[in-house]
Parts: structure tokens; sequence; C-alpha cells
């Protein structure tokens, strides 16, 4: 008879204190847990849900006068007159060709100058400390200058638009093209590809899931500037329908604009997700 020695992996147990074992915490609140559809689309719902009772309550409470803080029932009543009368769709179609086209003009001038400035010293060192001192003027300060250019155009609103966005998306864009790996450029060399077919094959092809999400941030930042470009110098639009509300107190349509326009980027937000998952299934489930 054989004596055998049996080898056994300890179990670690966690302890709340002596002899007590701890509850492991649900995956959802641990540190880089997981967390089913159901469980996130409802935890979302709450967050939206949380913040619509304090704003009812705070209003039922009369914590603020009426005139200045509504009451929810107060802005949907008041969007569902401008849903009868058929304005907000105006407004909205009017906003929305803004946002796409000087949200278009800046991603297509942005990726190949992006590219080019990530990996041609030339470019770089032309165009890339240009880019960072511009992107850090304030673009409420071009509004003025803007009007005595191109007046109260179209074009003055593209202008804020494309500025707000272009320069800061064309300096990411030239990170996410840094972060393909070098290794990856010199195998293409090895194998003989010449310098445009390294930059289309290898070094785009390798940049472009972190240019979508650079672009997904990009549009949020196009509805900010919108905004900017409506309310000062606009006879239409989601931003011209806030500046007139505002000269006759009307925060019921203020704060119903206001929801519409979160909506409306949140809605775009998402679909360019999913639009990115589809794109990018070989990076698999942990791309957000």
């Amino acid at each position: 008879m054989s004596n055998t020695l049996t080898h056994t992996r300890p179990v670690a147990v966690e302890t709340e204190g002596p002899g007590k074992p701890r509850r492991r915490k649900p995956a959802v609140l641990r540190l880089d847990g997981t967390i089913n559809r159901t469980q996130g689309l409802v935890l979302s719902l709450a967050g939206f849900a949380l913040i619509l009772l304090i704003w009812a309550a705070v209003s039922a409470a009369g914590v603020m006068n009426e005139a200045l803080l509504p009451s929810p029932a107060g802005v949907v009543g008041r969007l569902g007159e401008q849903l009868a009368n058929g304005e907000i769709w105006g407004d909205i179609g009017v906003s929305f060709m803004r946002i796409i086209a000087a949200f278009l003009l800046a991603a297509v001038m942005a990726i190949p100058l992006g590219i080019l400035m990530a990996r041609i010293r030339f470019f770089e060192a032309l165009l890339v400390p240009l880019s960072e001192f511009i992107r850090y003027m304030p673009v409420v300060a071009f509004v003025p200058l803007s009007i005595v250019w191109f007046g109260a155009e179209e074009s003055q609103k593209l202008f804020i638009i494309w500025m707000g966005t272009f320069f800061a998306l064309v300096l990411m864009v030239v990170d996410d093209v840094r972060r393909v790996p070098r290794e990856l450029v010199e195998i293409g060399r090895t194998f003989g590809m010449s310098d445009s077919r390294v930059l289309r094959r290898i070094v785009w092809r390798g940049a472009l899931p972190g240019i979508w999400d650079s672009l997904r941030l990009a549009m949020g930042w196009c509805w900010t500037w919108l905004l900017v470009s409506e309310v000062v110098a606009a006879s239409s639009g989601l931003g011209y329908r806030i500046n007139l509300a505002k000269r006759y107190l009307d925060t019921e349509l203020i704060i119903g604009y206001i929801i519409v326009l979160g909506l409306l980027g949140l809605i775009i937000d998402q679909l360019l997700r999913l639009a990115g998952k589809r794109l990018f299934k070989y990076l698999g489930k942990g791309r957000s």
C-alpha cells in the first residue's frame, strides 16, 4: 500500500471579522464587475426617474417661484403645444441640418489631416502646435467676429460649430493614430509596402475604432456650439426658440427645448455607439 500525497489549492475565504465569512458583493457593485442588459436598462431609467422625482418634489414644495422653475407637468404640456402646432419639428429640422453639415465638414477635414500629422514629421511640426494654439482660444470670442465676417447667414452658424469641433477633433485623431503599434508599420515596410499603402492598409484600419469614438465625442460638441450660434444670431432653430422664450420668461418652453436637445443628442450618440459595435465586432464585448 503506497502513501499518496494529494495537493489541494488553498481556498481564500473573505471574512468580515474573526470567523465571520464576508458576503460577496453583487457583480454589478464590484470593481470592474459585470452587468447584464436588463440591469443596465433598469438602472439607466432609474437615474432619469430620480432626477424627475427631485424636480417634481422641489416644484411641489414651492422652493422656487413657479415662473422660474415650472413643474414637469407644465413643461410636458408646453412641449405638447409645440408638437401640436408643428413649430418644434421645423426647429429640430433646421438645427439638425446645421449639426450634420458642420460635423461632416469637421470630420472630412480632421481625419486625413490627423493621420498625416501623426505619422509624417513635416505635418506634425507644421500643424500640431498651430492646432493646439487655436484649440485653447475660446470659440465664444469668435461669435462677434463671425457675425462681422458672415452676417446672420447659415455660414456663420456652420463656422462656429466647425471651429468648436475641428481643432479638438484633429488632435484626438492624432492621438488615435499614434496608438497604432509601430511594430505593425515596420511589418508592412518589411513586406515592401509603400508609405501610402502603410497609411491606408495598416495605420487607417488600426486607428479606425479610436477615431470612431472621437467622432462620437465630436458630435456632442456640435450640439453645444449649435446652441451658442443659434442663441446669438439666428431666426430659426432650437437655440433661437430658447432665446425667444427667454424674452417672455417662458421657462416651460426653455426647459422643454433643453430636454429635447439632450434627447436628440442621446439618441444620435446611441446610434453611433451601436454602429460602432457592429463595425468593430472583432474587438469583442469590452467595447463600450
